[in-house]
């Protein structure tokens, strides 16, 4: 049976590896992983806006890695519309970029709760096998960590050099060419990489453990001391 502080230790390690999970699982259903602003260059062509008319064909655009939305204004008025990734939209995308950082979050997923199983483990029983100990936790958490990041990673290089954001915003824009004015990474991005700062916690709770706590020493009863005045009586 483990310590008092290793299942402390390693409970609240499987904890973390719970909330790496939750936090990448809510990062994939989420569409917050980009927000930005558009503006409609055709309707800015057509009535030569100056300066001040500008802010009338400025709108937005948000999505993640299922679907999105965006409200563009062409002159109009504000019009928004639903943007779903898959199943058309993807393949005008560089699908295998796209497609790999689902993969990679998922295979993240997965490692985080053979990560959790091992810390469930390890709080209820001693192992014998070093690589079900601290060695297996450092190993499994090293994975999700990688593959969280090269999810992430992969995610940036498609917003930042395949221009991912313009070519969502343009899908099935016949009459109109929307540029993109500015866009930002938004939470459900930085949930990803949250995950993987936790995988970092749980390894060093996981160190931690191996700390050996002072254990109480009882306290011996005091003999009694017999002086050479008690001999004489």
């Amino acid at each position: 049976m483990p310590s008092l502080w290793k299942r402390i230790t390693f409970s609240t390690a499987s904890v973390l590896c719970v909330l790496s999970a939750v936090l990448l699982v809510v990062a994939l259903s989420t569409e917050r992983w980009v927000t930005g602003r558009i503006l409609c260059k055709t309707g800015v062509e057509i009535v030569n806006a100056s300066r001040p008319e500008m802010d009338q064909f400025i709108g937005d655009i948000y999505y993640g890695l299922f679907q999105g939305g965006k409200a563009k204004k062409c002159g109009l008025g504000r019009r928004r519309s639903k943007i779903y990734i898959f199943p058309k939209l993807v393949q005008t995308l560089n699908g295998g970029l796209h497609i790999m950082v689902i993969l990679f979050l998922l295979v993240a997923i997965g490692f985080a709760l053979v990560s959790l199983s091992f810390c469930i483990y390890n709080a209820r029983k001693v192992p014998y096998q070093s690589i079900k100990g601290p060695k297996g936790l450092y190993l499994w958490n090293c994975i999700a960590a990688l593959f969280g990041a090269l999810g992430v990673l992969c995610f940036l290089a498609a917003v930042r050099h395949h221009r991912l954001t313009e070519r969502v915003a343009n899908y099935r824009e016949n009459l109109f060419v929307l540029v993109v004015l500015d866009d930002s990474l938004d939470w459900s991005f930085w949930l990803g990489v949250g995950s993987i700062a936790t995988h970092f916690a749980v390894c060093g709770v996981v160190a931690m453990s191996r700390i050996k706590m002072p254990k109480p020493e009882p306290k011996k009863p005091e003999e009694p001391t017999i002086s050479a005045l008690d001999l004489l009586y």
